[in-house]
């Protein structure tokens, strides 16, 4: 069975050191030609800051897990959570 990988440049060399050390056969393929790569697709307001929002949440989990932020627990969400309905329903 063969199976096709595709690897950011950056990680070539790593995927196909860890390939080898499992006694896998490696072989590169050609890079694909630009033409064949589907245009960017455009994206309303909302989906771009869908997407936006989607990323800097996946950066913020990668800092915490690398142990450079700390993030808010869920029952400190919920306090602040409560804390602003209780502010607007003051008002």
């Amino acid at each position: 069975m063969g199976l096709i990988v595709t690897v950011p440049d950056d990680r070539v060399n790593f995927v196909k050191k860890l390939l080898r050390e499992f006694n896998l056969p490696v072989k590169s393929a050609a890079k694909p030609k630009a033409a064949a790569l589907p245009k960017p697709k455009k994206y309303t307001p909302e989906q771009q800051e869908w997407i936006d929002d989607f990323r800097e949440a996946l950066n913020e989990a990668e800092l915490h897990q690398q142990g450079k932020i700390q993030l808010q627990t869920a029952e400190e969400f919920l306090a602040e959570l409560r804390a602003e309905q209780a502010e607007s329903a003051g008002q």
